[in-house]
């Protein structure tokens, strides 16, 4: 039977965990688009990056995301590399999607028309001056959408960083069920979150989609 009077007392909690999940979602997201950019670019101006960087995409892409956040978190500190549960979880779900944000990236720039290098070539402009001047300003808008697909996407993955005891959304519900064995409360409200911040996000998404458009129409 649902309670709402538990629903409401345990709802500070939830919130509390709430900022932490977009937190995560947010630095996450930055990693991604960042980082992503990174690689598309590396293989457009630098075609001796281009197989490793495949090669590199592939793997992340390949491989599970929840094996990637153990891998960093437990593995890591074998190779040196030492992170508390949060950062490694962050930065985890950022490069796992700055594989799939590179390739977006990529799309995007093999839309551009090649007459754009050629003339950037006649007027002798270099090719870091061309990618950031010209071709990026085209590349980008069209890949608006895909882009806030992921941003989406990697919102509802951070569920996963419960597995390392990040106290995000999902593991501070899992920790309530567990001290009170009332599981139907917290998850439903967990779920109504996920909801709406996704629905919100999708929204924002669309207005700067159409915001981009119309500036890119002009």
């Amino acid at each position: 039977m649902w309670d709402w009077s538990f629903a409401l007392e345990i709802l500070p909690t939830l919130a509390k965990a709430a900022i932490v999940t977009v937190e995560v979602t947010i630095v996450g997201f930055l990693i991604a688009l960042t980082v992503g950019l990174a690689l598309a670019a590396a293989r457009v101006m630098l075609p001796w990056t281009a197989v490793p960087v495949s090669l590199l995409v592939e793997l992340v892409r390949s491989t599970p995301l929840l094996i990637q956040i153990f891998f960093l978190y437990f593995v890591g500190p074998s190779f040196g590399l030492t992170l508390d549960a949060m950062t490694a979880g962050t930065l985890a779900v950022g490069l796992h999607y700055a594989a799939y944000c590179s390739e977006v990236y990529r799309a995007g720039f093999e839309s551009v028309p090649r007459g754009q290098w050629e003339a950037s070539v006649a007027l002798n402009l270099g090719r870091w001056t061309t990618l950031r001047d010209i071709i990026i300003p085209q590349a980008i808008p069209p890949v608006v959408p895909a882009l806030g697909n992921y941003l989406v996407a990697l919102f509802k993955e951070t569920p996963l960083l419960s597995a390392i005891a990040v106290m995000e959304l999902m593991q501070s519900a899992k920790i309530i069920g567990s001290q009170t064995f009332r599981y139907n409360e917290p998850i439903t409200l967990v779920g109504l979150f996920f909801l709406v911040m996704s629905l919100a996000s999708a929204w924002a998404i669309r207005r700067v989609e159409a915001g981009i458009n119309r500036r890119y129409r002009r």
